[in-house]
């Protein structure tokens, strides 16, 4: 046999394919790694696997970085994580990133396009520790108006939810920062289309549906708990003086604790922005009310109040709201 047939035979013996019979085991390849061997054991050389894994700081800084990611399902993920997170703190110890951290990340979340997103972040508002809302009200408000007055309905009617947390938890400073009070009086008269008897009556049959009745309802809703935080007077615990004989009415002599307490007189004649001013007083509130709004509110209020059903109830709702917080006010005028 010549070397040239002996190197063609060998090639072509590369490439037949074994005959398998039935019942018969299949050669095993030569390639084959034996695994017959037993083990008892298998031993690590590093068990102690939880000496690298991170804290819990470090992973919710991880999961606050992630809301920045483009896939729904991991913003709404990293938001559950972080609820869970701060749920499971201690009241009284330190939250595992601070609330100036927390908030100004996820508040922007208000105006997410992910419903599964927006309804996650209420829920972790809603375990914030309140005093640390309070300190941040200004700017959730400015979310949550921008959120009021988006062009998607389901935007604006979640807007409308965490709006009425916020009063829950931090009423008295969303009514008192600056221009929570003037700004949001202005967006709720532009969402409800209320305009005073000289700009125009204001008509619900024209512009509004059934669904957007409904939207409408919850605006209302939402204004009574806002007039409500800012027109009745605030909670006081009045001071017993029963073992400090002989002084009487200690309160009425005590520093007030208002920030500014003469700035409704306007000493150094500043040029005022009503809109963007602070008005933590509530007589100061009722007096921007009465001379921007009131008479808008009233007009509406008297053609809601014909269409009856839900919006009727809602409407009466927010009358009693106006004439309890209001009547003080304009007792005082008539009497002046």
């Amino acid at each position: 046999m010549t070397n040239s047939s002996k190197k063609k035979k060998e090639k072509k013996k590369d490439f037949q394919k074994p005959k398998l019979r039935v019942g018969k085991t299949a050669p095993k390849a030569a390639n084959s790694t034996s695994t017959s061997f037993k083990a008892k054991s298998i031993s690590l050389k590093q068990q102690a696997l939880s000496a690298h894994a991170p804290t819990l700081e470090a992973q919710c800084a991880h999961h606050l970085g992630l809301l920045d990611h483009k896939a729904d399902k991991q913003r709404q993920e990293s938001l559950a994580f972080l609820t869970t997170a701060v749920s499971g703190v201690v009241p009284g110890s330190a939250l595992p990133q601070p609330a100036s951290v927390i908030i100004p990340a996820v508040q922007r979340l208000i105006l997410d396009s992910s419903n599964a997103v927006r309804q996650q972040l209420l829920k972790l508002f809603k375990v914030l520790p309140e005093n640390e809302v309070a300190t941040h009200a200004d700017q959730l408000l400015m979310h949550t108006r921008a959120g009021m007055t988006h062009l998607s309905v389901e935007i604006r009617t979640f807007s409308l939810d965490v709006l009425q947390w916020l009063l829950s938890v931090a009423g008295d400073e969303v009514v008192s920062c600056a221009g929570g009070w003037v700004k949001m009086l202005k967006c709720f008269l532009s969402l409800l289309i209320w305009k005073s008897e000289g700009e125009g009556k204001w008509s619900q049959a024209k512009s509004y549906g059934k669904s957007d009745a409904k939207v409408q309802v919850k605006q209302m809703d939402a204004l009574t708990a806002f007039l409500r935080a800012g027109l009745y007077h605030a909670e006081f615990v009045p001071i017993t003086n029963a073992g400090n004989f002989p002084l009487w009415q200690t309160e009425h002599h005590m520093l007030s604790e208002r920030s500014n307490v003469f700035a409704h007189l306007n000493l150094f004649s500043a040029t005022r922005d009503e809109e963007a001013e602070m008005f933590e007083d509530r007589e100061d509130r009722q007096r921007v009310f009465n001379d921007r709004a009131e008479a808008a509110v009233v007009a509406g209020l008297e053609q809601a109040l014909k269409v009856g059903g839900e919006m009727g109830r809602a409407a009466a709702q927010l009358r009693k709201v106006v004439r309890d917080g209001m009547a003080d006010f304009h007792r005082e005028e008539i009497m002046v």
